[in-house]
């Protein structure tokens, strides 16, 4: 092979029936290894006007947060509180030949429950009305016998001391007409609960950590991260679901119980 044959220049084999090979030459082997040579030198120039070596320019840094040390625990602080409100749902189902009619009867049964109410001290702020619908009537055949209306309210009864008699009342106001959907218990301001269990929860989580330190031989720190959840219970359903009788008949014992609000975090203490 002459000296000076180009890299890509091809040399036939002896036998021409075989392909012809690519043949590469001294000095292109040397022009190979120089510029190799001096791609290695400019990445060692870099490396080392960077105050670095070759060897720690080419390791990645450390993750973040790589190394870092601390106890994660999980405190819960549950308080009990006393219901101090009644949510009250009721509904009056009128009917007759007309749409008028049938409107007119569930307007008049509407207004007397709300007086009642309102006589027994719920604030109008709490009274809503709640929903309205008219429908076709049908007998047994299947033909329109009429229209009945339904008018649905909700009230928030605040003492539950007459509570009771309240919803009597205002069932008896409405007639044959009214019927108790629904009564339920519940906390009007949870906020002090909360911040009470608030305190429970992150002292029991700070235990927790400190007897893990302790068993490690090591002080405990300060808080790294913390997360929390706050739970309160819904409110408690009573289950009512009557017709209307007489005032006397249909005061109703409420007993409030209580009502838990729970408060969990998730706390990461650093070592001291």
């Amino acid at each position: 092979m002459e000296p000076g044959r180009s890299l890509t220049e091809m040399e036939p084999d002896a036998d021409p029936r075989r392909p012809s090979r690519m043949t590469i030459s001294q000095p292109a082997r040397w022009a190979a290894a120089g510029t190799a040579a001096v791609l290695a030198g400019a990445w060692l120039a870099i490396a080392l006007s960077r105050g670095g070596t070759p060897a720690a320019a080419s390791t990645p840094p450390p993750a973040s947060g790589a190394g870092a040390t601390g106890i994660s625990v999980t405190g819960t602080g549950i308080v009990a509180g006393r219901p101090d409100a009644l949510r009250l749902s009721m509904t009056v189902s009128t009917s007759g030949s007309t749409v008028t009619a049938a409107l007119k009867a569930a307007n008049s049964a509407t207004e007397k429950v709300q007086k009642a109410l309102l006589s027994h001290g719920v604030d109008k702020k709490d009274l809503q009305t709640s929903g309205l619908s008219v429908q076709v009537d049908y007998d047994m055949k299947g033909r329109p016998n009429g229209y009945r209306v339904n008018e649905s309210l909700t009230a928030t009864l605040r003492n539950l001391s007459s509570a009771g008699e309240a919803i009597g009342e205002a069932a008896a106001a409405g007639g044959d007409a009214t019927r108790i959907d629904g009564v339920s218990l519940d906390l009007s301001d949870s906020s002090a609960l909360v911040a009470d269990a608030r305190k429970r929860a992150f002292a029991d989580a700070r235990e927790k950590a400190e007897q893990y330190a302790r068993a490690a031989g090591r002080d405990l720190g300060e808080v790294i991260s913390l997360d929390e959840t706050t739970t309160t219970a819904p409110p408690q359903p009573l289950g009512m679901r009557v017709a209307a009788a007489s005032a006397k008949e249909m005061a109703v014992p409420i007993q409030a119980g209580s009502q838990d609000v729970q408060v969990v975090v998730h706390v990461v203490f650093g070592f001291a």
